[in-house]
Parts: C-alpha cells; sequence; structure tokens
C-alpha cells in the first residue's frame, strides 16, 4: 500500500477517477448495495455475540441465528410499542382534523385581508397543489418507494446470516487481493474499520436510547399527547445527523400544535428538543459515539446530503460510517492521507503545526537623532 514513484498529478486523477465511479455505483446500484450495507454494519455489530455463543461450544449456524433472532426481538419490540402510539394517534385523527382544518381557515382569513387573494384562489392553489400530490402517489416510482422498504425488510437478515457464515472467507479474499508484503498493513485496516464500526453503531445505539428517554420525559412533563411517540421518533429522525434533528423538531410542532395550540406549549416543545440537542451535540455524541468516529461537521453535512441524493434517507443514516470506514483507509494509505487529512478534526492549529502561520515582520531600529 506504499505510494508508488506516479507523478503527483497522475495520482490525484486517479483518486478522482475511482471516486467518480464509488458514486456513480451506488447510485446506478443503491437497490442492492444499500441492503448490503445495512446488513454489514449490522453483522459487525452482532458479531461479538455470534463469537460469545461460538465459544460456549454452540454451533456456528445456531450461534449466527440465536444472535439474528435476538436482533429482531429487539426490532420487534421498537415496532410494537410505536405501533401501539400509532394506534391512540389514529383514534384521535379526526379531533386533530378538525384542529387543522380550522387553523388553515384562520389562515385564508389572514391571506385574505393581507394579500387581497380571494378564497376562490386560495381553493385553486389548494386543489392543483393536492391534484400534483394524488399524482406522484400514483406513480410507478412511488409504488417502488412503498414496496422497496418490504424487500429490504426481507433481504437484510438474509445477508446479516450470510455475511457472518461467511465472513472468514471474505475477509481472506480482501487480504489476498493485495500484495503479500502489504497483508499486515490490511490486516491492521480490516482491524481498525471493525473497531470503528462497532463503537460507532453501539454507541449510536446508546445515544438513540438517551435522546428517546430524554425526549419523552419532557414532553411527558408538559403533558403532550402521544409524547412516548413522539420522543421516540424524534431519536430515530435524530440518526440522521444535523438534519433529522429538524424535522423531528418541526414534525413535533406540528402534531401538538394540532392537538394543543397554546404558544406557551409550543415554546416548551420548541425548548425542550433545544435542550435535548444540546446535551446530545455536547455530551452524548462525544462521549459515546466520536470515540471513534473522527470526522468534522463540514464533511459530515455534504455527506449526509449527498448520501440522501444518491440512496435517499438511507443514504443519509449510511454516510457516516462509510465516511469513517474511508478516513481509516486513507489514513493508511500514504497517497491518500490529504483525503484522510480533510475528512478528519485536527486542525492545523490542534497539531501544534504553524503550516499557515505568517512569519512576523522585523521592526526596524530606531533611529536615534543627535
Amino acid at each position: 500500500m506504499l505510494a508508488e514513484s506516479r507523478p503527483h498529478y497522475h495520482q490525484f486523477s486517479h483518486t478522482l477517477l475511482a471516486l467518480a465511479i464509488l458514486t456513480a455505483a451506488i447510485y446506478l446500484g443503491q437497490d442492492i448495495l444499500v441492503p448490503l450495507a445495512m446488513a454489514g454494519l449490522i453483522a459487525v455489530l452482532l458479531r461479538p455475540i455470534e463469537n460469545r455463543l461460538t465459544r460456549w461450544g454452540i454451533h456456528k449456524v445456531i450461534a449466527i441465528s440465536l444472535a439474528l433472532l435476538l436482533a429482531i426481538v429487539v426490532v420487534s419490540g421498537v415496532t410494537i410499542l410505536i405501533s401501539m402510539q400509532l394506534s391512540d394517534f389514529a383514534d384521535d385523527l379526526p379531533k386533530i382534523r378538525q384542529n387543522l382544518n380550522d387553523f388553515f381557515r384562520d389562515a385564508k382569513r389572514w391571506v385574505r385581508r393581507e394579500y387581497n387573494v380571494s378564497y376562490r384562489q386560495q381553493d385553486k392553489y389548494l386543489q392543483k397543489a393536492q391534484a400534483q400530490t394524488l399524482d406522484s402517489l400514483q406513480s410507478s416510482d412511488t409504488l417502488g418507494f412503498i414496496t422497496g422498504p418490504l424487500g429490504t425488510l426481507t433481504l437484510i437478515p438474509i445477508y446479516v446470516f450470510l455475511l457472518l457464515y461467511y465472513r472468514s472467507m471474505l475477509l481472506h479474499f480482501v487480504i489476498v487481493l493485495f500484495p503479500e508484503k502489504h497483508t499486515e498493513r490490511v490486516r491492521e485496516v480490516l482491524g481498525e474499520v471493525k473497531s470503528v464500526i462497532q463503537s460507532y453503531m453501539v454507541g449510536l445505539l446508546i445515544e438513540t436510547s438517551c435522546v428517546a428517554a430524554l425526549n419523552s420525559i419532557g414532553l411527558l412533563i408538559l403533558n403532550v399527547q402521544y409524547a412516548i411517540l413522539l420522543g421516540i421518533m424524534a431519536a430515530i429522525l435524530n440518526l440522521i445527523p444535523y438534519i433529522g434533528g429538524l424535522v423531528a423538531t418541526l414534525l413535533t410542532v406540528l402534531v401538538t400544535f394540532s392537538n394543543n395550540p397554546e404558544v406557551s406549549v409550543i415554546l416548551g416543545v420548541v425548548g425542550i428538543f433545544l435542550l435535548v440537542q444540546f446535551i446530545d451535540n455536547n455530551v452524548f455524541v462525544p462521549l459515546i459515539v466520536a470515540s471513534k468516529v473522527r470526522v468534522n461537521a463540514l464533511v459530515s453535512i455534504v455527506g449526509v446530503l449527498i448520501g440522501g441524493a444518491l440512496a435517499g434517507v438511507s443514504g443519509m443514516f449510511l454516510s457516516i460510517p462509510a465516511i469513517a470506514i474511508m478516513k481509516v483507509i486513507f489514513d493508511r494509505v500514504d497517497s491518500l492521507r490529504p483525503w484522510g487529512i480533510l475528512l478528519g478534526d485536527q486542525t492545523p492549529e490542534d497539531s501544534g503545526s504553524n503550516l499557515f502561520r505568517l512569519p512576523r515582520r522585523k521592526r526596524k531600529p530606531k533611529v536615534i537623532e543627535e
């Protein structure tokens, strides 16, 4: 993996070409690669459980099946809890719809009074927007968007089982892919990638649980309806860095306003979410999640947006672990180390470098006139 004696522009152009090909492959093959990547993260997370069961003398196939069953039980429990809350939410839909109709009626009066737009014109705009929405929902793309997650949920457990079962073969393939003189370096990179992914996934689960608990407690104190449902959904949306927290706040404010339009309650909800976000960004993320994943905020935001453009919400979630893996690889390859510096969070000032520090101008000695 040592850099060969090639011109700098040659290495740089090859790196850009490789990144472009990788981006195009993700965009074109997202239906295959995204479930496989999700399964890879889960497989790395379940690997310690499978390893512990194997050490107890349990057959490999049974150990993998038990670890996968444990993950399915946990996910099913969270899903059932959310479904119970959603059933209560569905019972109150008529009341919520009535409150929203009252709000839109007042909004139409305000628009007519302030901007002199008649009710008929406003109704035309709303009918046009509603027709466009229905057309988009009835399109074949929407059908694929709805049926896609169902197929993904079926494929992911199969992928997880096969990745755990053929783990040794896949690792051996990666090692023999490079010359023998680089075997130790490749083993080091693979070990670091496993450590990063495991610590990131475990930290993410702990962080999500803490955020869900704080959100739910805060909303229960404010006596907000569906506090547990909104708290858990906000924590799940928070898995999408930077963007998910904003979407969760807007969604919670909308649902709370439809049930209790008091300004004090709305401000309290916003305050609770801002406080939880502050605690999450300054306590949970640095101590739990970011102990291994050292990626700067600018690259994280851009990566989340690129992931969303390439593969939707799943791409947003996968963007941070993908960037962390790339950083591990870039830091170990001499020709790619500048890219690792770009992805990292250590500035030249933090590393004690004076590369961008301008030299001080020497002052000319004053001449004393006699």
